[in-house]
Parts: C-alpha cells; sequence; structure tokens
C-alpha cells in the first residue's frame, strides 16, 4: 500500500484530479450565480443612463406658455457643454417665441435606446421616438411623431444632453444635431 502513494506518477494524477474536481464546483457555482443573478453592474448603468436621457429628451419637449421661465430653467437643467450654452445664450429670445405662440408642449417617450456608452470618456448616444402633443391657446392640440438622437455626457450633476437634433426619416442613428428641440 505504502508503494502506489510514494509514486509520482499517482500522486501527481491525484493532486490534478482534486484540482479539476474543485474547478468544476467553482465553474458550476459561477455559472449558476451567474444565470440567477439580477441585471450585471454594466446592465444596471445602461439602465440608468437610458432613464436619465429620456427624461432629458422629454424635458426638451414639454413647455407651458404660462411657466416658460420655470421651462426654460428646466432645459438648463437637463443640459451640458455647447447646447447649454445654447439654451443660455437663447434664454430671452426663446422666451419671447413661446410667450407669443400661445402653445402648450408636452411629449410621450414611445421607445428609446442607447446607441453608445463610453464609461471612460462619460459619454453616451442615445436616440428617441417620442409622440409630442402641441396644445395653441386657441384650437384645437395636434400630434406629431419625431425621431431624436443626442448625445450625453456624465456630469458631477448626472448625465445631461450635450446635443440634440431630429433624426430625419432614413437616416442614420450616429448623426446628431446640437439645437434645441421641442416647444
Amino acid at each position: 500500500m505504502r508503494g502506489w502513494l510514494s509514486d509520482p506518477l499517482f500522486a501527481t494524477a491525484l493532486v490534478l484530479v482534486v484540482l479539476a474536481a474543485a474547478f468544476a464546483g467553482w465553474a458550476g457555482v459561477s455559472w449558476y450565480t451567474a444565470a440567477h443573478a439580477g441585471p450585471s453592474a454594466s446592465g444596471q448603468l445602461r439602465d440608468r443612463v437610458l432613464q436619465a436621457g429620456e427624461q432629458a429628451v422629454l424635458n426638451f419637449n414639454t413647455l407651458d406658455y404660462r411657466k416658460v421661465a420655470q421651462g426654460l430653467t428646466l432645459w438648463e437643467q437637463s443640459s451640458t457643454g455647447t447646447l447649454h450654452d445654447e439654451i443660455v445664450a437663447g434664454h430671452a429670445q426663446f422666451a419671447r417665441d413661446i410667450e407669443q405662440t400661445k402653445t402648450v408642449t408636452t411629449a410621450r417617450v414611445l421607445d428609446g435606446a442607447l446607441t453608445s456608452l463610453n464609461v471612460r470618456s462619460h459619454t453616451a448616444g442615445i436616440i428617441v421616438a417620442v409622440q409630442i402633443t402641441v396644445t395653441p391657446a386657441k384650437g384645437a392640440p395636434t400630434i406629431k411623431q419625431s425621431r431624436l438622437a443626442g448625445q450625453l455626457t456624465r456630469t458631477a450633476a448626472g448625465w445631461k444632453l450635450s446635443a440634440l437634433g431630429e433624426v430625419p426619416v432614413g437616416a442614420a442613428a450616429g448623426s446628431t444635431g446640437t439645437g434645441a428641440a421641442g416647444g
């Protein structure tokens, strides 16, 4: 009995069998845990970025002429970079235009998706289909559907729109404008 335990080939084979069994157990537990776990951290991040982007698009497409200052402040809070600068610079003109048209616009997200997410550069691309209802002070509301593409940038205050533009039918999702949409 002492002979087979001192055999180096047998001892090596025994160690390899034990290691293989341990690896199989670890792999099985890992597979089971991954299959039964909730969304991954990256999936949760994508969901949060998409939600923030959709909310920002809604903010940019919902505006009431009776509360124009509040609406434009929300635009400013939902934006960053060049888009934010355009809104701040055009604030007075936007307010005059909206008050003159006397309209209320409301938006509803029909569908949205991230087209890109770069965690290192804190940027993401988004495309959103929205239904926009424009209600004039007098007259019937009109409803239109629009596809908007934008860029999001992560700031200290969260994900904000840095570009937003309408996507023409048949256009690639990767092209975005820089101007404000809506209202």
